[in-house]
């Protein structure tokens, strides 16, 4: 019964707002999901942790309407587990409590078999509702926004067009090419492509374990916090009018990288080093954007097991967590996957095994033009003249004598150096080719084929003028 309240206060809100729905503002305990003794559980527990609250700051600690609460410490106090000790103003949410004995004698056994303390968790169904109606799937993307949403990168248009469909899938793309041309920077920006922010909750609570899914470190605030100078009023005063069920966190659709470190066991849920408390893996905390596995085939783990762990996850959308007690909770999966490597695909793992990644799809290496266009926006950005001669005499005295292949990234680490060496010698810096020589000889790595010239004829020819 519980369950249903809950799924038809969701239901509701989704059909209401159907592409930028917010989980609503719970207007009773049921509608939270949580039994009444697991609030009255939390509030001992918060108490026990932080010490004297008031009505306010509980509310604001466990993130709950104080109007949901009240009923629970009115329980609690008269059950002899916390007691009134002042006020802060007036009204039943400044009365400042505190535990008495036998409360904390209670929160320390609480405490014992889960340890948790901060906002009140979602349910299991409550997050898989959210994760459903926010999903990466639900909307399909158009090929204009995909490209201007790529705009910033050069990129040749039927690359695009070859990696749309992958981003519309909402499933799997294997992004395989040379180091430096891109590939990551273009699954970082498919986040900002599915547009449409969403909501995360802080923690769900799946079978009595915590899991912390909200990471400030990976999840970028929906909309920056106004300073209260530009309000004018106590910012305080904003957070009584909540407009969303404030257990959950406005954030841009995350993307989320791992790389050559990755191991089997950091994609299972992390022990917090508190009892029935575990941090949320990488791929559960990117449900809603992108999930990045960088240099794909580095890692610590075979890439043959690495796929093997993703095949229920890619097929079903739902994801099976094991706990260091052994346990396994059952989550969702949505997010886009990228797997992004320099390595060639056939010699990662066999046929059967890529059949299961939708979207193999090659990253070429710039061409004349596009290395000549990514050279110009450099100097633009850093306020340098662009002249032609010097991809020119890069490709000529470099690309040429070097048999290397030039990479996307190399116009911006090279005018980054050509900078250094300009600020070294006390000159502007500018795309002449003495500076280009300094740069590119101190970058490009193969020097005993370059003949023609040498690091300290270059020196003494700059530092003469």
């Amino acid at each position: 019964m519980q369950t249903e309240i809950v799924k038809d206060a969701y239901r509701e809100a989704a059909a209401t707002v159907p592409n930028r729905s917010a989980p609503p503002l719970p207007q009773s305990i049921e509608a939270t999901g949580l039994k009444a003794t697991y609030i009255s559980d939390l509030l001992l527990k918060t108490l026990y942790s932080y010490g004297a609250l008031s009505g306010e700051t509980l509310s604001r600690r466990i993130l709950l309407p104080y109007s949901l609460l009240d009923d629970q410490i009115l329980a609690l106090q008269q059950r002899k587990m916390i007691e009134v000790r002042g006020t802060e103003g007036h009204g039943r949410r400044s009365y400042v409590f505190d535990l008495t004995g036998e409360g904390r004698g209670r929160a320390r056994e609480l405490m014992e078999s889960n340890a948790y303390v901060g906002p009140a968790p979602v349910t299991a169904e409550t997050y898989r509702w959210w994760v459903a109606v926010q999903s990466v799937r639900r909307d399909p993307i158009s090929r204009e926004r995909i490209h201007a949403g790529l705009s910033h990168l050069v990129l040749d248009e039927g690359f695009i067009d070859r990696l749309g469909p992958g981003i519309n899938s909402g499933k799997s793309v294997f992004l395989y090419g040379h180091p430096g041309n891109g590939k990551t920077e273009i699954a970082f920006s498919i986040a900002d492509i599915m547009g449409s922010s969403i909501y995360i909750p802080h923690a769900v609570v799946i079978e009595s374990q915590i899991l912390q899914i909200y990471d400030p470190h990976v999840h970028a605030l929906a909309e920056a916090v106004r300073d209260e100078r530009d309000i004018g009023v106590d910012p305080d005063l904003l957070r009584d009018v909540p407009t969303h069920d404030p257990r959950f966190v406005h954030v841009r659709r995350p993307a989320v990288i791992v790389g050559g470190e990755l191991t089997l066991d950091e994609l299972e849920p992390q022990d917090s080093g508190r009892d029935g408390v575990y941090t949320a893996p990488p791929q559960m905390k990117s449900n809603g954007g992108v999930f990045v596995i960088d240099d794909f085939g580095r890692q610590r783990v075979r890439p043959r097991d690495l796929l093997n762990r993703w095949m229920i996850p890619l097929d079903r959308g739902t994801d099976y967590l094991r706990l260091s007690s052994g346990h396994k909770l059952e989550v969702p999966f949505d997010c886009l996957i990228f797997f992004a490597t320099n390595l060639n695909p056939s010699d990662l793992v066999e046929e059967a095994f890529l059949r299961r990644i939708r979207y193999k799809i090659h990253m070429p290496n710039p061409d004349r033009r596009q290395y000549a266009e990514i050279l110009r926006r450099v100097c633009a950005k850093r306020g340098i003249e662009y002249k032609e001669e010097a991809v020119d005499l890069i490709f000529h005295d470099f690309y040429g004598k070097l048999g290397i292949a030039p990479r996307s990234c190399h116009p911006g680490d090279l005018v980054a150096d050509l900078c250094d060496h300009a600020r070294y010698l006390g000159l502007e810096p500018e795309l002449t080719p003495d500076l280009i020589m300094h740069a590119c000889l101190s970058y490009f790595t193969d020097m005993p084929k370059l003949t023609e010239v040498t690091y300290d004829d270059i020196t003494e020819r700059v530092a003469n003028g």
